[in-house]
């Protein structure tokens, strides 16, 4: 609404319905609080305008039904997904190739796999066929991507809310919670213990985990309740993106997400400034997502400005990785044990040489 010219400031005019339907994109995105329903927000402060282009986010489950919507729900045009979702899909529900209808137009962010256990439990290897709560849209999908890859098991409670999934496990009815979300999870920061009977348990980064997953850490610093000082451990992340359906390109569907992706690209640079989310430094509108397609439009954007697509950060940090193994004089070994002790040292070479790759837009 705005004031209708020659009237004076005061009276307003309703917009043009067509104008407003037209220029409406919807983004489903994940329970309020949480960085996806920011991510959600901040598009829409940044690319709203008065006449092309509206984002109207929509709070949703999350990443596993986040698809289902994307694919049914008529009024939904994009929501965020994470890239383990379609493996999850043909493990969990028998689809082979569920990304054959999606089509990706960025990454937003990363979502670190956290592994809250009892004491007991020194890894994630420790879970094997023990009792672990990660309720659906929150962990579960991660967590059965994962406990698969490693050949593990475990008595999956999926049904259970985050809060209570926590009470749970400190009431000693289940040996772990797991959670795949951005750094850092407030609702693990804030568990009372006191007796550190609770910890954040490692995952190693394992071979059979590295085309989808990406090495990163958790510290005492973000999680001083559930390691202790100076403390850091490995884990994985996944990467969260901007995923629509498969449009066909003479609808009107597919041109409002064109439309939006013009907006978004063009104005890329503004999500990296303050007040801004700060994991949008991890977002990347040119970066090639292993087992997805990219949406045409955002193809031909990229394209059309010389922004060729770069290869997923997990394959420039194996690379790194074994350059690493190669200048040190030694080889990687199968063993979980190893490999973790090898990566630690990784670790602190790569910070000595210039840090993680730098976020690329």
């Amino acid at each position: 609404m705005s004031p209708a010219p020659g009237s004076g400031p005061d009276v307003w005019r309703l917009p043009n319905p067509n104008d407003v339907n037209d220029g409406t994109v919807t983004i489903i995105t994940a329970p309020a609080g949480g960085a996806t329903s920011v991510f959600g927000s901040d598009m829409a402060r940044v690319l709203d305008d008065q006449s092309n282009i509206r984002v109207l986010p929509v709070l949703g489950k999350g990443p596993v039904r986040n698809v289902s919507d994307i694919l049914f729900l008529k009024s939904i045009d994009m929501g965020a997904v994470a890239a383990d979702v379609p493996e999850f899909y043909r493990l969990q529900y028998g689809i082979p190739d569920i990304t054959s209808q999606l089509r990706y137009v960025a990454r937003l962010y990363y979502n670190e796999v956290h592994v809250i256990a009892r004491s007991s439990i020194r890894s994630i290897f420790d879970l094997n066929g023990k009792r672990v709560i990660a309720p659906t849209d929150v962990g579960f999908y991660s967590a059965r991507v994962i406990f698969n890859r490693l050949g593990m098991t475990a008595s999956f409670d999926y049904s259970t809310d985050d809060a209570k999934s926590i009470q749970k496990l400190v009431d000693g009815e289940a040996d772990a919670y797991i959670v795949s979300t951005g750094k850092v999870f407030q609702l693990a920061r804030n568990i009372r213990n006191d007796n550190r009977a609770l910890h954040l348990v490692a995952i190693p980064y394992d071979r059979r985990l590295q085309d989808l997953y990406l090495p990163t850490t958790l510290s005492s610093e973000e999680y001083p309740n559930l390691l202790g000082s100076g403390e850091t451990i490995e884990t994985v992340a996944i990467g969260m993106l901007l995923v629509s359906y498969n449009w066909p390109e003479n609808t009107e569907r597919y041109r409002k997400v064109a439309r939006f992706v013009d907006a978004f690209f063009a104005n890329y640079d503004e999500f990296m400034k303050p007040p801004r989310h700060p994991k949008w430094k991890e977002s990347s509108i040119v970066a090639a997502v292993p087992g997805w397609k990219r949406f045409k439009a955002a193809d031909e954007w990229l394209v059309a400005r010389n922004m060729a697509p770069r290869p997923h950060v997990a394959d420039v940090q194996q690379r790194q990785f074994e350059d690493f193994v190669r200048q040190s004089g030694g080889q990687v070994s199968n063993d979980p044990a190893e490999r973790s002790a090898l990566f630690r040292q990784f670790l602190q070479w790569r910070q000595q040489h210039g840090g993680p790759p730098a976020p690329t837009r």
